[in-house]
């Protein structure tokens, strides 16, 4: 009796201490595959998502007299945002096609005037020859009546005659040559003109610029934020109205360990899931790996000198870079800018990069 009693004492202590030891290898097991899997596929729950943003500002300023959305109201590319009293941009579009119109008549009626002023110059220019033939003439004459005076065949009072017909034609002459270079240099042009016309083409073109400015629409779909103004509100130009989320990208800015960036590369993918619904996971690919942030512990200059803080803390704590993880389909009802995130990196599976 007493030995079958010991048999099931040693046949007990034998399945315990299997049992032990099962656990302590299983134990083991799980230590090494929890380290191999944080080795090969890091995770961290220090993780915000992320959209780009851009701050809506108008181009010109005016008085809002349409605002067309509200905050955190999701919009279309191409909606109108709001819109800018258009009237002063009108006015200035009409002011700038009356001058161009005025500018117009005043070029025909120049351009009218200088060809006037090359016909005369033209007259100009025959009545010189007809002077240089007369000219011609009066000495040709003179030339041939001379001899003729020794010999008794001409008069005294000829030659006289023909010598003043000379002097007669070389003051002809040059009166007309004066004329000419007066009447060429009446000839104004159109070319002042012409470049002013240039100028209140350009002044339209602006007009029409600042007009289509008046109305602000949404250069991609997303989402307004921070809208703090209503209709009746002076806008000024450059000047911040809202903010507007680019919903067509979603990011998760996943912050990891430096001592696991050796195997996070552009192209890895991932896995993220929201705090605020932990059940639905998305998936996402590995855009960019951060290149710097700022050491909290040092690494400033003071007089061009490093500053290094003295520290007994024997506890080196590993710096953290920013991981950009592209979301691949995110639910738009889900993410928020800055939402709290969990990050998780599929073991070796990449997307071969273009």
């Amino acid at each position: 009796m007493s030995s079958d009693i010991s048999k099931k004492s040693a046949y007990r202590l034998h399945t315990t201490n299997f049992i032990v030891y099962c656990l302590i290898l299983l134990a083991i097991y799980l230590i090494f595959f929890a380290l191999w899997r944080l080795d090969t596929a890091p995770r961290t729950d220090d993780a915000f998502a992320y959209a780009d943003t851009i701050t809506v500002t108008p181009e010109v300023s005016g008085r809002i007299i349409n605002l067309t959305v509200t905050d955190n109201q999701a919009v279309k590319k191409g909606q109108i945002l709001f819109q800018i009293d258009p009237r002063p941009f009108n006015e200035a579009l009409n002011r700038a096609q009356a001058n161009l119109d005025v500018l117009n008549n005043e070029i025909t009626l120049t351009q009218r005037s200088v060809n006037a002023q090359k016909f005369g110059a033209l007259s100009s220019a025959i009545l010189i020859e007809r002077s240089r033939a007369t000219l011609s003439q009066a000495s040709d004459t003179l030339n041939r009546m001379e001899p003729l005076l020794a010999k008794g065949y001409i008069s005294a009072e000829q030659i006289d005659q023909t010598r003043t017909a000379k002097r007669v034609a070389q003051v002809q002459l040059d009166t007309a040559l004066v004329d000419a270079q007066r009447a060429a240099a009446a000839i104004s042009g159109v070319d002042a003109l012409l470049a002013k016309r240039a100028a209140a083409k350009a002044e339209i073109e602006l007009a029409q610029i600042n007009l289509g400015h008046a109305t602000v629409r949404a250069p991609f779909d997303g989402r307004v934020i921070s809208l703090k103004t209503t209709e009746g509100q002076y806008a000024a130009a450059g000047h911040s109205i809202f903010t507007l989320a680019n919903t067509g990208r979603w990011y998760v800015i996943a912050n990891f360990r430096e001592t696991e960036l050796a195997h996070i590369t552009p192209g890895r993918f991932a896995q993220v899931y929201l705090l605020s619904n932990p059940s639905k996971h998305f998936n996402g690919i590995v855009e960019s790996v951060g290149y710097g942030v700022f050491p909290d512990d040092g690494g400033s200059e003071i007089a061009g000198l490093p500053h290094v803080p003295r520290s007994i803390n024997w506890v080196r704590v590993a710096q953290r870079f920013p991981v950009r993880i592209l979301i691949d389909k995110p639910d738009p009802e889900l993410f928020r800018i800055g939402a709290s995130t969990v990050a998780i990196l599929d073991a070796g599976t990449h997307r071969t990069q273009p």
